[in-house]
């Protein structure tokens, strides 16, 4: 079985479709999901037959590790309609090679491109009809993979399950977004799974999160664990900042996520001719221009948001306001992006991919 031949993928149809009850109009990000999904059991050492099935909840032992132990990984994706009613993946194999990346750093097995990208396929094409056509209508793709042998011995489990669940989404938008520098808290250390897109990450930021949140910040810039003198990623995304004329963004590390949306703004604006710097950008830096008024634009680019305009940053209880900038390098940026997974320019990158 390979990418393009993926007849050993069992489908089970769902008896009706619950489309029709669907207001797309007004999504909740990550609460609908589409009519069938993806599961594919590792047992005995090997990769069971991958199914796709009606969406529904499924029994699990107690005891089993990824309640224990953690071992759980993602990713997330987005399918686009074009004008044609024909459907396009961006840049899945780079989370393809992310995915497993994860899984190795977590003790878990690899999964085969013909059940990852394969199965994507499958299922997204028996699933196209959830696709919506129209800039900001997509499709959010979340395979993920999770440790279902039982025992509660701090030890790998020999059984995994990997699956994939679908949720229609419209455009995100979070309103002006206003940033915390963290002198503490860290997202990630040197030696941990920082790089990795393991659930323990997100659940570890869901605190100093919290206390960001009450003092009226939506997100945070997180520093490097030793200093806290690097800036690393805002939020749950990868950041970038734009001093002068220059774009400055941090470096891929065990602690940084290898973002997809992040390489691919890097490309982007290297072929429009914009300077780009990938180097770790000190707070002091940051402060300096700040109030010398060399700190054009700071945004965060990932999957969901595509690109998030941050409008200011506090640090040390003092708040920097960002100037209000007309010709927006973050906006121009997300609307090429946009443009190219949406079919509307042309994939002169080859990062588009047809179901």
């Amino acid at each position: 079985m390979n990418t393009n031949t993926t007849e050993e993928i069992e489908i089970i149809r769902a008896t009706s479709s619950k489309i029709d009850t669907v207001d797309f109009e007004n999504l909740t990000f990550g609460n609908v999901f589409t009519d069938h999904m993806l599961i594919c059991d590792f047992k005995d050492n090997k990769w069971q037959k991958p199914i796709i099935k009606p969406y529904e909840p499924f029994l699990i032992d107690p005891s089993a590790k990824v309640f224990h132990y953690g071992q759980a990984i993602f990713e997330g994706m987005k399918a686009y309609k074009d004008d044609n009613d024909d459907v396009w993946l961006f840049r899945p194999d780079q989370n393809f090679i992310r995915f497993n990346k994860s899984a190795v750093r977590l003790a878990m097995p690899e999964v085969p491109e013909e059940i990852f990208i394969g199965g994507l396929k499958k299922i997204l094409d028996l699933e196209r009809n959830w696709v919506k056509k129209g800039i900001g209508n997509t499709l959010y793709l979340r395979p993920f993979m999770i440790a279902i042998g039982s025992g509660v011995i701090a030890q790998p489990s020999t059984q995994y399950r990997f699956m994939i669940i679908l949720s229609p989404a419209r455009s995100y938008y979070s309103g002006e977004v206003k940033v915390i520098i963290a002198e503490h808290y860290s997202r990630a250390a040197n030696g941990g799974i920082g790089a990795a897109k393991a659930a323990g990450n997100y659940s570890a930021q869901f605190y100093p999160q919290k206390l960001a949140n009450e003092k009226g910040f939506q997100q945070i810039i997180w520093t490097d664990d030793a200093t806290h003198t690097k800036l690393e990623e805002a939020g749950t995304m990868n950041v970038f900042f734009k001093i002068n004329d220059t774009l400055y963004t941090a470096p891929v590390s065990e602690r940084i996520l290898d973002g997809v949306t992040r390489k691919s703004i890097v490309d982007l604006a290297r072929k429009e001719g914009i300077k780009v710097e990938e180097r770790s950008v000190l707070v002091d830096e940051l402060v300096a221009a700040a109030k010398d008024g060399s700190l054009k634009e700071i945004f965060g680019a990932g999957t969901a948001a595509v690109i998030n305009p941050i409008v200011g940053f506090s640090y040390q209880d003092t708040y920097y306001e960002l100037p209000k900038i007309e010709n927006s390098t973050a906006l121009e940026l997300k609307q090429k992006l946009i443009n190219i997974q949406y079919k509307l320019a042309e994939d002169t990158f080859g990062w588009t991919v047809k179901v």
